[in-house]
């Protein structure tokens, strides 16, 4: 059977845009969550079942939009490519033949799972999208090609489009001739339909995008848009039939270590475990004054199907015990691979570490007196033990520490974390890690045991070892706090006091949190917690308070207004 004829694709999408009643979903396939192994087979099983998630939207009377790139952005780490491919000597998002093997695999296991559930098959799935805003990256137009006959070989019968921001350059980059062209913006939209009128006279406005809020990086602040300036832009799109994909309508979380980065002037900026993104449904849900506003301008008037806001649970504080140092707790739970002993450190990429932590560790004699500790290339963060004493903090902008020596060797520990993979941009698929020498004064340090700490990986069973390698000392490691629930329902945790580290509840990593914010409380969705006790986990790096606090309210931060706009 024929792929859908563009000219037949491009009634069809008519016919969607303009029927007021008719609403899509549109979700993105991350493959680094699906296949965190290359010898493993990608899983769809539990919070991975696409399927289920692509029926559950149909049953509810929406039809959906797939977007399984192999790359998504969506602010998702490395841009949902998997670290184990761009960890490679490979040409990533290209014709490559070591990328597109590899891509071809993963399709073939992905996309016959869409082609089942497309309306001509009974399913909800109307429209496909060929990878994702490639014309911001690349322009190598055999790839779109590879990838667009990708889609079709499996099986996708749909109507297929590429997506790109509404500048000459992206569009020269992104656009294929015989599939739809549709656009990503946050402002401007008169401007974007006058240029893809003159490229594509024939073919309906579509915004695969509409940024109506943004994300946010530590350390700055919380990004929020306007309801009137949101509204405005999109009756912008909407005037004169134009289709448009709300991005966010529904915040959500980059629970684990999911969250992507930026990279500013070759400076990292990770996102923060929130992705509430200001949407008109919040993270927690809850319909904000956004949301209702743009109901009333696509014209919607039925009842509301689901309450203003879910039941939280009520404000409390509770102690934190600190129960194991942060070596100690490390050391406890075994590492995936054995530790790989080498002249020189070993990187995340080659310890087959997406996320997480390493745990080098050297022995240099270091003579009498002061010298200069120099982490010449670290990516991203970096806690300096010599015989157990923290000597600080090492990161690209400050990678020197003082160091003094007896003339004996010390053991030098480097506890390297990686705060998140680029996911938009020519950084995408940067390693992590210890990517170049330690030095002491102008010497380098050989000679090294690099040890993998797979925190996203950990089970209940190897959280329960960290904590237990006590006593603790210091002011950093392991912590627990437990609570009594009733009926379980919705709250939001805060640490105040402690510094930087990573949460989890009952076993499930929450995410990150940290001191310089702007997100101050991690949101803890009702189905993670149980009725009776409760608990709560603290990997705290580098200095711990002394309680946990469950709030009824989100806090991510003093507000900034951000509208993004393309010139």
């Amino acid at each position: 059977m024929p792929r859908k004829p563009l000219a037949a694709a491009r009634s069809a999408w008519k016919t969607y845009a303009s029927a007021s009643k008719v609403v899509r979903i549109s979700t993105r396939v991350p493959w680094n969550f699906h296949q965190p192994r290359e010898n493993e087979a990608p899983r769809f099983d539990g919070w991975r079942d696409v399927e289920r998630f692509i029926r559950m939207v149909g049953e509810e009377g929406l039809d959906v939009i797939v977007r399984p790139g192999p790359y998504i952005c969506a602010e998702w780490s490395n841009g949902g490519l998997p670290s184990w491919l761009t960890g490679r000597d490979v040409a990533i998002r290209s014709s490559d033949p070591a990328f597109t093997s590899a891509v071809g695999r993963w399709f073939d296991e992905l996309v016959p799972r869409i082609a089942a559930l497309q309306t001509g098959e009974g399913g909800p799935v109307v429209a496909v999208q060929v990878e994702n805003e490639f014309g911001s990256f690349g322009d190598d137009h055999a790839y779109l090609r590879w990838n667009r006959q990708a889609l079709s070989q499996r099986g996708i019968r749909e109507l297929l489009f590429t997506a790109d921001g509404p500048t000459e350059l992206m569009l020269d980059g992104g656009t294929l001739p015989g599939t739809l062209a549709a656009i990503t913006l946050g402002s401007q939209p008169d401007a974007a339909r006058q240029l893809l009128a003159t490229r594509r006279p024939d073919e309906p406005f579509v915004v695969a995008e509409f940024w109506n809020g943004w994300f946010d990086h530590w350390g700055k602040r919380h990004h929020v848009r306007g309801v009137d300036s949101a509204v405005r832009t999109l009756r912008g799109i909407i005037a004169d039939g134009g289709s448009v994909s709300i991005y966010m309508a529904h915040g959500g979380t980059n629970f684990g270590l999911w969250a992507g980065a930026n990279e500013h002037e070759r400076r990292l900026q990770p996102i923060v475990t929130s992705y509430d993104s200001d949407a008109p449904i919040a993270e927690d849900g809850s319909l904000t004054a956004k949301f209702f506003a743009v109901r009333e301008a696509l014209g919607a008037r039925g009842p509301l199907r689901s309450p203003e806001r879910m039941p939280t649970l009520p404000p409390t504080r509770v102690p934190l015990a600190h129960r194991a140092d942060l070596l100690a707790g490390l050391r406890a739970v075994p590492a995936p691979i054995p530790t790989l002993r080498a002249p020189r450190p070993a990187s995340f990429e080659r310890l087959g570490l997406d996320a997480g932590m390493v745990l080098h560790t050297a022995h240099p004699r270091i003579p009498a007196g002061e010298h200069r500790l120099v982490l010449t290339d670290v990516r991203d963060r970096a806690l300096v033990f010599a015989d157990g004493t923290l000597l600080g903090v090492a990161d690209p902008a400050e990678p020197e520490l003082p160091i003094h020596g007896t003339g004996d060797a010390v053991r030098l520990e480097v506890l390297v974390e990686n705060l998140d993979r680029v996911n938009y941009g020519p950084g995408i698929g940067g390693h992590k890690g210890l990517l170049g020498p330690v030095l002491v004064d102008r010497r380098i340090v050989q000679g090294w045991d690099s040890t993998p700490v797979a925190l996203q990986e950990w089970s209940a069973t190897e959280l329960a070892n960290a904590v237990s390698a006590g006593p603790a000392t210091t002011h950093a490691g392991f912590a627990i706090a437990t609570f009594d629930v009733g009926t379980p329902a919705d709250t939001f945790l805060a640490l105040p006091g402690s510094n930087r580290g990573l949460v989890w509840i009952n076993g499930f990593l929450l995410g990150r949190y940290w001191e310089i914010g702007p997100q101050v409380t991690l949101y803890c969705p009702a189905p993670l917690l149980r009725a009776g006790e409760n608990t709560v986990t603290v990997l705290e790096l580098e200095r711990l308070g002394g309680a946990l606090e469950l709030r009824d309210r989100p806090e991510l931060g003093p507000p900034e207004e951000y509208i993004e706009e393309f010139e």
